[in-house]
C-alpha cells in the first residue's frame, strides 16, 4: 500500500491465538477461522471503531490477512460483508 506523506502505516498483528489480525491497540480487528485443516482462512469480520473509522484500517486488516493466507498457501473465504463487496 502506498503510505502518503507524513502519514504512518498502521501496524497490523497477527495474533494467531485469538485468529485475529489487529492494530497494536486492538481497537480494530479482521475476525477469521480456519478450515479444511487450515488449507481455508474465513474472513468473519472486520471491526473498525468510530473514533478510528476513515484512516483506512480496514484495508490493511484485509491486506494483512490476504498477504498471510497467501504466503500460507490457503484459499479464502469472504464471508464478511466488507470483505466480500465490492470498493468503490
Amino acid at each position: 500500500m502506498e503510505e502518503k506523506k507524513g502519514v504512518e502505516e498502521p501496524k497490523i498483528v497477527w495474533n494467531k491465538k485469538q485468529k485475529r489480525f489487529e492494530t497494536e491497540d486492538k481497537k480494530a480487528y479482521l475476525l477469521y477461522d480456519l478450515r479444511d485443516g487450515g488449507k481455508v482462512m474465513d474472513i468473519l469480520h472486520t471491526f473498525v471503531p468510530p473514533s478510528k473509522r476513515g484512516l483506512g484500517l480496514a484495508s490493511h486488516l484485509c491486506v494483512s490477512a490476504f498477504s498471510h493466507a497467501r504466503s500460507n498457501f490457503m484459499s479464502v473465504i469472504p464471508t464478511c460483508s466488507y470483505v466480500s463487496a465490492p470498493q468503490i
